[in-house]
């Protein structure tokens, strides 16, 4: 961070890598979040992934989607996040084969899978 007659310029770059930044799954979210996000459901769970490089959100997706009950509620490739709809377990399956997939075949660095 540089400074310059009292004002602060801030850089920020994105450094190139393969990695999951976060893998999180909200059982059971109130009506309120939901909506502020767009879905329109109700009784199901999220799963909420950030993704870097972010081209590889539609890859975390298929896999995702091809490995359990689970929808595309959110995908963004400019910035890698991705967030599925489901029951708590398809949920939490999909996440989990997504980035397993992503481990195994392509070397991504991954989180553990938190929950709330």
């Amino acid at each position: 961070m540089a400074e310059h007659n009292g004002l602060r310029r801030v850089i920020q770059e994105s450094v190139p890598g393969k990695q999951i930044t976060l893998a999180h799954v909200i059982a059971m979210p109130d009506t309120k979040i939901l909506r502020s996000i767009g879905i329109d459901e109700t009784d199901i769970s999220i799963g909420i992934i950030t993704i870097t490089p972010p081209e590889a959100a539609a890859i975390i997706s298929d896999i995702a989607s091809k490995a359990g009950d689970v929808k595309i509620a959110f995908i963004d490739r400019f910035s890698g996040s991705v967030v599925l709809t489901g029951d708590v377990s398809s949920v939490e399956s999909a996440l989990k084969k997504g980035i397993d997939a992503l481990h195994q075949n392509l070397g991504f660095d991954i989180p553990e899978i938190t929950k709330s």
